[in-house]
């Protein structure tokens, strides 16, 4: 008999746009306020609704925060959000080419203007990364054993959003995109730090998992693809045919071990 409660239960590593926290609006505003102080035709003009909304249906192709910058600068110049989906990896590059800058740039200016929005009005900031509806509530059943999050998101941002709703969790399981470590890599080091108990990984991104699914040392692991954050019924479709599981959020952190 294991006497063990730890390895009764499983270990989950979430990510955290599209799973947890619904950043749409607040990823397209800063994209656009970091656009304006790169391409001066656009300097002066407001973002629209109609302009998110637009983001909010490419929203499922971008991987890394900063590259709302240049979606941002796509759809400014009209370019539909169906093409941009279609023909993502050269568009981008394109934009990026013809700006004559870097991704590490776009990656320093997307965190500073955040920061800037936040030293001055961070309640704004937070309002405009709400969690999605009962989200927060699920995660505190996490309270008494370990979990993470794995995120392409910097982790003083997931920080201040998940204490906003009364969330802890501890700097050290927090893996964001200041670590510069693959997702993959990170959830080989977790599989190793835990190698007697079910290591749960939630995702809303179906690259991301068809990925993992490709590496054999991976295979342990459960993949879970949530049908509430940035995936399309395309996406959806191509999961159950691969035989990843898709839960509904009722089925969150509902793992049976």
């Amino acid at each position: 008999m294991n006497n063990n409660r730890e390895t009764d239960s499983p270990i989950y590593a979430l990510d955290f746009d599209g799973v947890i926290c619904d950043s749409a609006i607040e990823t397209a505003m800063t994209g656009w306020k970091v656009a304006q102080t790169i391409w001066p035709d656009i300097a002066k003009q407001p973002i629209t609704t109609e302009l998110i909304e637009q983001f909010r249906a490419v929203r499922p192709v971008l991987e890394t925060g900063y590259e709302a910058i240049l979606i941002m600068r796509l759809l400014q110049q009209r370019h539909t959000a169906q093409e941009i989906c279609h023909q993502y990896d050269s568009r981008i590059a394109e934009t990026i080419a013809s700006a004559s800058i870097n991704t590490q740039q776009l990656k320093q200016w997307f965190g500073e203007t955040r920061d800037h929005w936040i030293a001055n009005n961070e309640a704004d900031w937070l309002r405009n990364n709400p969690l999605f509806s009962g989200i927060a509530d699920q995660l505190k059943t996490l309270a008494e054993q370990d979990w993470y999050i794995i995120t392409t998101k910097q982790e003083r941002f997931v920080q201040k959003i998940l204490e906003a709703s009364d969330i802890h969790l501890a700097p050290d399981a927090i893996f964001g995109m200041d670590r510069q470590l693959s997702k993959q890599q990170i959830l080989e080091d977790l599989l190793a730090k835990h190698p007697n108990q079910l290591l749960v990984f939630i995702e809303d991104r179906l690259p991301t998992l068809l990925g993992i699914q490709e590496n054999p040392a991976l295979r342990t692991l459960q993949l879970q693809l949530v049908d509430w954050g940035y995936n399309t019924k395309q996406d959806r479709y191509v999961a159950q045919q691969n035989k990843l599981e898709i839960i509904s959020q009722g089925q969150f952190l509902q793992t049976d071990t």
